[in-house]
């Protein structure tokens, strides 16, 4: 047998219902912290029921990023996570349209996310 490797891969959307606002962009600051680990558990508990869960290691996001909605003018966040799964060395690449569909029928047409609003048309899949 030949050995798994870890792979990564990203994930990025935007949030709707959460404004940005500056400490987000602190890592050290409280609301970045508590941001990222409750977007991280929702990353992975989502992932973990996708067709890569078996492998599936678990999602860190890095980063919050300002967004501006172009029809309501309204303050929007930017996610982007880097997730991680252990590949075997005979298995395909990830398919990352298939896991983007998941993704999709997992947050009800990529608009909920637990209590937030996702932009429908921003989730990106390793692109």
């Amino acid at each position: 047998t030949t050995a798994a490797t870890l792979e990564r891969f990203t994930v990025n959307f935007t949030i709707t219902n959460l404004p940005y606002t500056s400490d987000l962009e602190n890592p050290d600051s409280a609301r970045f912290r508590a941001t990222r680990r409750v977007m991280n558990m929702m990353l992975d508990r989502l992932l973990k029921e996708s067709s890569i869960g078996h492998a599936f290691h678990g999602c860190e996001t890095t980063d919050f990023r300002y967004g501006l909605h172009p029809s309501s003018h309204r303050d929007e966040t930017r996610v982007d996570a880097v997730c991680t799964y252990s590949k075997e060395a005979s298995a395909a690449p990830l398919d990352r349209v298939g896991l983007y569909h998941q993704v999709s029928n997992k947050t009800r047409g990529i608009t909920e996310l637990g209590p937030y609003s996702l932009d429908e048309d921003s989730l990106y899949v390793n692109g």
